[in-house]
């Protein structure tokens, strides 16, 4: 027989540790198991688990009583025992065997103290074997009986049963004294001098023996009280006939017989009524050995029907159980680790799906158990969601925070810094998948999330665009004056000698080309796979995400505008080109950001336009023109730039200049001309193919007009812009005349050879060539061609005079 765990040293020493600082000794510790559920009854299964403990009886002495208590202890994760919990024997009140279990190990202990604190059934408790309950029931019944002075009541087991155990099972405890010089002398002591007298206090020796005696005569052969009596009789005279006179000679010895007699009769009696009292006993333990047969194997059948029950419910739990480790992620605020928080992600969507009813049987999914952690599920998805999306939400304002406080980020005086989003992009995409997740999990947490990123990154943005554009304008070298064209003539036929201005488009091909790229990546940067809903709401974000930084790129155009008007055709080609590399389906607010910009860029370039055509009408009218009129050589000169500019790119801009521009000039043109201009047929077939042959074809067919605009622009222009009607006018032989006499005093108009010439209004002399031709006198009076040896400095006024 395996040894109780009543005896066992280590136990105890364990217990005692437990409870150290107590002041309390442990009588007795030995190991049960607990369990709450009611044998034959359902339950939760939760509850009806076991769970080993140890119950431990202390005692605390003090000076004028003696407390006693039940202690139960646990075993924590450590396989340490700890103090659970502890009650107090003088409150117990009934101590009751569980009829129900069949091998008659459980119990229960009652305290009348408890019972306003809780409805709930007291534990059960279920030892190893029957030896083991009936040894802790025995220590409990005596110190109840020696400490408290009473009894609690006792259900579901014989007193005579227990008192029998006891003999029986009464150890024997050697103690050894103190070592003497001869040795250690043991003394054999039994329980009760261990103050463990169980039997004495139920069954007294007495009775005891009585029992006993009454038992022995039983099995002699006394069965029948007439057949004891017959037996009696005969032996009673069988003494009469033999001592008739001896009895008669001794009357006292008569009447001691008739006395034993009379006793004889009375224990006859007595043993009479004994009998049928065991009789009945006998007959009730039949009657109850026959209800305990029946019951037992109604629990043989339920025990199997139980755990095939329990198999199928194991089955069914077993998708119902949430793992700790998953739970405690799920609502824990630690997002350190994204590959475990995708592990419990694809756990939870899994575990929600296999709870719907095409991934489980219809009659299972209306269970309660099935409902019930449907909803702890649907809980633990909603402070997933809730707890993980303010951490996005922290986390971005926070790196973005980080970000703007830190100035090596953005551009500084002197240093034109790229802004370099690879630090946010990689933070952004180590908490991608968790997106995806919870967008699974609640789609309509996005939206926030979405906005909350758009307005943090928004800020980032704007002030990148910001340092970026003012350090951009700050580095730029540009002319001190602002290029002026078309504006103020002063009929001198001077034209600006216009600064390099290139630098002012650079500057705004730069701006474009750093900020183009990284606002189509920030549009770019979604989930593949998505639909018109989410794109309707995913441009209505990237509207909030870049709301503002369009104003930089405007004071951009502006300032590059206010510097030299004409860098709006570069700037409306750079614009151009790269609207068209956009696609027409991605990109939309970059689309429209490239779009208000061509449009601004469009607006102020025509603008710019009318005001030089209002300056040239405003300033015609008032100023009497002699000469070259001067506008010709400023707009030769413009439109030059205006074809450097181009450099390849789309000319509506410059095109849509000159259909201002030529027709206000050819209107000043007929006002100034001394003959009504008539367009031939030849003049009207023609095409030209750049701008000046379109200026010469709207200027008409004055040849007065014609000639002043060819000796203007034999210096002005290359050769490949000249037109081929001037060309071959050159090419054509001319007849030399000799110049007519004229009367200076006459006509002031006319200029001899070797007179200084006043061109325009301004008191710029030049010195007339040796030979001038004349055409007619109507001509000389109106202008000179003059053909110099050597052009004076390469001046515009060249050769050209009133």
């Amino acid at each position: 027989m395996a040894k109780s765990s009543a005896d066992d040293a280590e136990l105890r020493r364990a217990c005692e540790a437990a409870i150290e600082g107590t002041k309390q000794k442990i009588v007795l510790s030995i190991r049960v198991v607990k369990t709450h559920g009611t044998w034959g009854k359902t339950t939760k299964l939760g509850r009806q688990m076991a769970k080993p403990r140890v119950l431990a009886i202390s005692i605390k002495q003090k000076v004028q009583r003696t407390k006693a208590f039940l202690r139960v202890l646990k075993y924590s994760n450590g396989g340490v025992l700890e103090p659970a919990k502890i009650y107090k024997l003088k409150h117990l009140s009934k101590v009751e065997v569980v009829t129900n279990d069949p091998s008659g190990c459980t119990f229960t202990l009652g305290f009348d103290n408890l019972r306003s604190h809780t409805v709930a059934p007291p534990p059960q408790w279920t030892m190893r074997n029957v030896d083991d309950r009936n040894r802790l029931l025995f220590s409990i019944l005596n110190i109840c009986k020696d400490v408290l002075g009473r009894l609690p009541k006792v259900v579901g087991i014989d007193v005579v049963e227990m008192a029998l155990w006891a003999k029986e099972n009464t150890p024997k405890v050697s103690t050894k004294n103190k070592q003497q010089d001869d040795g250690p002398v043991e003394s054999a002591t039994t329980e009760v001098e261990l103050k463990v007298n169980v039997e004495k206090d139920l069954v007294s020796q007495a009775e005891e023996e009585d029992m006993e005696a009454l038992l022995g005569t039983y099995v002699m052969g006394i069965g029948e009280a007439e057949a004891f009596s017959e037996r009696l009789k005969r032996e009673l005279q069988a003494l009469e006939a033999a001592n008739v006179h001896a009895i008669l000679e001794s009357e006292p010895l008569i009447d001691e017989v008739l006395q034993g007699l009379e006793v004889a009769t009375n224990c006859v009696e007595d043993v009479g009524e004994w009998l049928g009292m065991f009789n009945v006993k006998l007959r009730h333990m039949r009657e109850d050995i026959e209800s305990i047969e029946i019951r037992n194997n109604k629990l043989e059948m339920q025990s199997v029907n139980q755990r095939s029950l329990i198999v199928e419910l194991d089955k069914l739990l077993e998708p119902l159980s949430i793992p700790s480790e998953y739970s405690t992620c799920l609502t824990g605020d630690s997002f350190d680790d994204p590959k475990k928080l995708q592990n419990v992600c694809e756990w939870l969507i899994s575990a929600m799906q296999g709870l719907e009813v095409p991934n489980i049987d219809p009659t299972f999914a209306k269970m309660r158990a099935v409902k019930e952690k449907r909803g702890e599920l649907q809980i633990l998805k909603s402070t997933f969601v809730r707890k993980a999306s303010e951490f996005l939400r922290n986390y971005f304002a926070s790196f973005t925070e980080f970000m703007m406080n830190d100035k090596s980020y953005f551009s500084q005086r002197g240093q034109l810094k790229r802004p370099d989003h690879a630090d946010l992009r990689f933070n952004c995409r180590t908490y991608a998948g968790l997106l995806q997740y919870l967008k699974i999990l609640d789609k309509n947490c996005l939206g926030p999330l979405r906005k909350d990123y758009c307005c943090s990154l928004n800020l980032l943005l704007r002030r990148e665009a910001r340092e970026f554009s003012n350090e951009l304008r700050a580095s730029t070298k540009t002319p001190r004056n602002a290029t002026i064209w078309l504006e103020g003539s002063t009929g001198s036929g001077q034209s600006p000698s216009p600064a390099d201005t290139s630098a002012v488009s650079d500057a705004y091909g730069h701006m474009l080309r750093i900020f183009i790229p990284l606002l189509v990546d920030e549009h770019f940067f979604n989930f593949p796979g998505q639909k018109t809903v989410d794109l309707v709401a995913l441009n209505e974000a990237l509207q909030d995400l870049h709301d503002g930084v369009q104003e930089d790129f405007y004071a951009v155009v502006d300032w590059a505008y206010k510097i030299d008007p004409l860098c709006c055709i570069s700037m409306h080609g750079l614009t151009e080109r790269y609207l068209s590399g956009q696609k027409a389906d991605a990109a939309g607010f970059v689309r429209l950001l490239l779009g208000d910009l061509e449009s601004r860029i469009s607006v102020q370039f025509s603008h710019y336009v009318d005001e030089a055509c209002q300056q040239i009408e405003r300033h015609e009218r008032t100023v009497r023109q002699t000469g070259v009129l001067g506008y010709i050589p400023r707009f030769a000169s413009l439109a030059t730039r205006m074809e450097q500019y181009i450099k390849g790119q789309s000319r509506d801009l410059v095109d849509q200049a000159y259909t201002k521009f030529v027709p206000t000039q050819r209107k000043l043109n007929l006002s100034n001309a001394s003959t009504p201009v008539h367009l031939n047929e030849a003049e009207t077939s023609y095409q030209p193919t750049n701008p000046i042959d379109k200026s010469l074809k709207l200027l008409g067919s004055d040849n007065n007009m014609k000639e002043k605009i060819e000796a203007l622009l034999v210096d002005r222009v290359s050769p490949t812009l000249q037109t081929p009607a001037i060309n071959e006018e050159k090419s054509q032989p001319k007849i030399q005349t000799p110049p007519a006499k004229i009367d200076r005093h006459k006509n002031k108009n006319v200029v001899e050879e070797g007179e200084w010439l006043i061109v325009g209004k301004r008191n710029t002399k030049q010195k007339v060539p040796e030979k001038m031709i004349a055409k007619d006198q109507k001509e000389a009076n109106t202008k000179h061609l003059i053909k110099g040896k050597e052009k004076m400095n390469k001046t515009p006024n060249e050769a050209v005079g009133k």
